[in-house]
């Protein structure tokens, strides 16, 4: 590896490995207090997650809100984009559904900054992925 790739990925770490900010918006209850709790309806409008990253124009958020028929999750990547939900379901489907997918996230860009640094093995790939 040339010096050049190295000082590139050891600056890409460093953005990686700075704490995330959050706004007091954003805070939520943690996935195990999700999980301990019954939900509520109250609780489960407006249940917000947002995905981890260094650059907040491409960092995912999950969302749920109450419609006309049930819950629904809307996820937004960045501050501009359209919302894509899912639904209706119910208000602790919601809640599990915002808890997974910002858990998933997470996994796969702690799995995605492991390999770019060199502190972990390469993600398994499924049939078919390169």
């Amino acid at each position: 590896m040339s010096v050049a790739t190295e000082h590139a990925l050891a600056t890409i770490a460093s953005i990686l490995d700075q704490p995330e900010t959050v706004k007091p918006a954003d805070k939520v209850p943690s996935a195990k207090k999700a999980a301990a709790t019954v939900v509520t309806s109250d609780q489960a409008d407006g249940y917000t997650k947002v995905g981890p990253g260094p650059i907040s124009a491409i960092r995912f958020r999950w969302t749920a809100r109450r419609g006309d028929d049930g819950y629904y999750v809307d996820e937004t990547v960045g501050p501009t984009s359209i919302a894509v939900s899912s639904g209706p379901m119910s208000a602790e489907a919601a809640v599990k559904t915002v808890d997974t997918r910002a858990r998933e996230a997470i996994e796969r860009f702690e799995a995605l900054k492991n390999e770019m640094t060199g502190k972990g093995p390469f993600a398994a790939l499924g049939p078919g992925e390169t």
